[in-house]
């Protein structure tokens, strides 16, 4: 068993939902209260012990990179001004517990493709993958990335977090069906991106958390485009799946979709009323 420490962050899309802000603001990086999105994400993963964080990055994202560098101009200037200088303790202290590491992705070919960029950066290793627009609340229970190693540990093999939605909107996820072989943990047999209502299997949808093992690589260098002609890590996984190499863990905690303008203000009102 690969021990986990690496956790990757595809960042390279447009945000095109949230035009005109996104123009020349990274999506990754609108605010939800006082922290940036991929600043949840990378906290999760770092306390799930996976402090090696590798992002993936397109044009125009470099205010990304300068989140998760020190910034001695300002700390100079706020120097006097003890309170405020303390206002950057969260950020500060995300950067001294990991090491970060980028890349820009090229041609946007869908989250597979993300994937499969960084290949090299990940090795033969098993990784997690989070999605920094899926913001998780874990509430009182361990964080979702937290849970999900857990489940890696048992199992031994690719892992995917899951959740129940309305059936009607099957059409924006990724579909699972499968085996359930404890509570919330099931084998999955087949993986479907993106199924009309009529055609999905289950209503047990895929949201941006994933632990791959470092065959996913394999898989997704013979993957052909899919559901949009992108390259989609759900048909890589489904030839894992064929195998038996999948798991589907329904985790505990809500998440929300910050990639829609309704989700994110969900997450703004879900963690200002905490």
């Amino acid at each position: 068993m690969s021990k986990l420490k690496k956790c990757l962050f595809p960042a390279a899309g447009y945000g095109t939902r949230f035009l005109p802000a996104t123009k020349s603001i990274p999506k990754e990086m609108l605010p939800v209260l006082d922290k940036p999105l991929i600043h949840y994400g990378v906290e999760e993963a770092i306390d799930a012990g996976l402090n090696e964080i590798n992002i993936i990055l397109g044009r125009g994202k470099s205010a990304i990179e300068d989140y998760f560098d020190k910034n001695y101009e300002l700390e100079t200037e706020l120097a006097d001004k003890p309170k405020k200088l303390k206002l950057l303790d969260p950020i500060n202290k995300l950067i001294s517990r990991g090491t970060f590491t980028f890349r820009r992705q090229g041609a946007m070919l869908g989250l597979g493709d993300a994937i499969y960029k960084a290949k090299t950066m990940i090795g033969n290793e098993s990784f997690g993958v989070i999605l920094a627009d899926d913001v998780c609340d874990s509430g009182r229970y361990e964080s979702v990335m937290t849970q999900m190693v857990q489940i890696y540990k048992k199992y031994d093999c690719s892992v995917v977090a899951i959740m129940e939605v309305p059936i009607e909107k099957s059409d924006s996820y990724g579909i699972i069906e499968g085996t359930q072989i404890e509570n919330d943990v099931y084998r999955v047999s087949k993986m479907i991106e993106k199924p009309k209502p009529a055609d999905a299997p289950t209503n047990l949808a895929i949201i941006g958390r994933y632990i791959l093992t470092s065959d996913i690589f394999f898989m997704l260098a013979d993957t052909k485009p899919g559901a949009g002609g992108e390259i989609q890590i759900t048909d890589a996984l489904q030839k894992l799946a064929e195998q038996g190499k999948v798991i589907a863990y329904k985790f505990k905690g809500k998440r929300y979709d910050c990639g829609s303008v309704e989700g994110y203000v969900e997450a703004i009102n879900g963690f200002y009323n905490k």
